[in-house]
């Protein structure tokens, strides 16, 4: 009993020392996120300039910003040859692929190329297969062997004995033949064996041909083809004491043109491999990239950018009306509503103040509604059947203080009225204190199927990027990027 007690006491330490098990790697952690903004000038498919903030990337937790998120030294969301597929309303609309990433204005912009979204091939057409009834052996293979004029085919006789009305194969004059040496019949045509010839020139006479007379009858036949050597003729070089020995061998001279290393003449040079130089920049030089987009030009466009590494379907946000007055009805009481936040609105006319005079009061005529100059009126289904989320914005007229600006986030109530759930006012004087906030589009930053409003917060000379979640009624940021110096280019004159 000691020794078991005494062995287990000494096993204790080595049980406290075991870490326990080790846990394993999750396997289904979410992909990588990102949501940026491409900003351009011109038309999209051809843009002049063009450039891609980064906006936040969404990591299966939290949202961060992707300015400086895992910056080696450019930040992730900006890595050569990320591709961003470009969005409106959810609708695909284009690709940009990342080449190059650069610090501008205290911020990270990528530079790339605009691609059109691929085209989707289409399924061969299956042409079916008829089978003819009348032939029962259709696929069934068939090897036919290809006959020749001197060839019987199947024990028939030769051309000479057949049939004159049955159609022989016509022969092929491709087709090699091999004779025997020394075949009578394969020997010069036309020529006797022993005697003169027929033509009655002597057979040595004729160039190129050979008598047999007297010769071996099992020699083979002269060939006309075959070459013949011949010794040089001296007397017709003797005349000439400064050549020399026409027998002897001599060398050809390689011609100036012909030499590579010669530098006179290098356009004709006869080395492949030479190299050569050409004015321009090589066609395999990477890929074109955009001009630099500086400040904020006055026809600058925007769109949502997003780079998932999953395939996701399509999220369309545009909000479908049941009534296509409804739309008109809930455009004209956000408008209301923004002309009141503008001031612009006049004040109620006064009432009487006694009904005991007899006068005659003249009906008021209201006054035409202030104009809002650059409106925009967007509506979102933000979530499946979460019905409609309204959003306006405008400015008025002036300078400084004057100009003033509104956005409005709004939904239908159950009396048809709007209920405001957001509201941002200020003017060109206090941009610096309170930005206006410009709409951008309705993304999908979590992807879990509902959309957030990206908004751009510009001021006078900073801009941020924030990211407004409509749920239960209520319009809450989100995200807040960091912010960005920019620089407002000059309005021509």
């Amino acid at each position: 009993m000691l020794l078991a007690l005494a062995a287990f006491v000494f096993t204790l330490p080595a049980l406290a020392q075991y870490p326990g098990q080790i846990a394993k790697p999750e396997t289904n952690a979410p992909d990588l996120r990102a949501v940026a903004v491409f900003e351009w000038t011109g038309d999209e498919a051809h843009p002049k300039a063009g450039r891609l903030v980064p906006i936040c990337i969404y990591d299966g937790q939290d949202l961060n910003d992707a300015g400086i998120y895992l910056t080696h030294p450019e930040p992730l969301a900006l890595e050569s040859d990320v591709e961003y597929q470009l969005q409106h309303d959810g609708q695909p609309s284009g690709l940009f692929d990342i080449d190059i990433s650069a610090r501008e204005q205290g911020g990270w912009v990528g530079y790339g190329k605009w691609r059109p979204l691929p085209k989707l091939k289409s399924a061969p057409t299956q042409v079916a297969k008829v089978d003819e009834d009348d032939d029962a052996q259709s696929d069934v293979p068939v090897l036919h062997r290809k006959h020749h004029a001197d060839d019987s085919a199947g024990g028939t006789s030769s051309s000479s004995g057949s049939d004159p009305g049955s159609s022989a194969p016509a022969p092929d004059p491709d087709r090699p033949t091999l004779h025997k040496g020394g075949d009578a019949s394969t020997t010069n045509s036309g020529t006797s064996t022993g005697g003169t010839n027929p033509g009655g020139t002597s057979p040595a006479s004729s160039p190129g041909t050979s008598t047999n007379s007297g010769s071996d009858p099992n020699a083979p036949p002269s060939d006309p083809d075959r070459p013949v050597l011949h010794h040089t003729d001296d007397s017709s070089s003797s005349g000439s004491s400064s050549s020399g020995d026409s027998g002897n061998p001599k060398l050809k001279k390689k011609k100036k043109d012909d030499d590579p290393a010669y530098v006179s003449n290098v356009a004709n040079s006869a080395d492949p491999d030479r190299p050569h130089l050409f004015y321009g920049k090589p066609s395999a030089y990477g890929a074109p990239v955009l001009p630099n987009l500086l400040g904020l030009p006055v026809d600058m466009q925007q769109t949502v950018a997003v780079s998932d590494a999953s395939d996701r379907p399509e999220h369309l946000w545009n909000f479908t009306w049941a009534n296509p007055d409804d739309e008109d009805k809930m455009k004209a009481a956000m408008e209301d509503l923004a002309r009141t936040a503008l001031g612009l609105n006049p004040p109620p006319a006064p009432k009487p103040k006694s009904a005991a005079t007899h006068k005659t009061l003249k009906p008021v005529v209201a006054p035409p509604p202030a104009p809002l100059l650059v409106e925009q009126f967007r509506v979102f289904e933000l979530a499946y059947g979460s019905g409609a989320t309204m959003v306006l914005s405008a400015h008025t007229t002036g300078a400084g203080a004057q100009e003033k600006f509104v956005t409005l986030i709004g939904q239908p109530d159950l009396y048809g009225g709007v209920v405001v759930l957001a509201k941002n006012v200020t003017d060109a004087a206090h941009l610096d204190v309170s930005p206006r906030m410009r709409l951008v589009d309705a993304v999908d930053a979590e992807a879990d199927n509902r959309g957030e409003l990206l908004f751009e917060l510009r001021g006078a000379t900073e801009r941020q990027f924030a990211l407004y979640r409509v749920l239960r009624g209520d319009a809450k940021r989100i995200f807040l990027g960091r912010a960005e110096s920019i620089a407002l280019a000059a309005v021509p004159n």
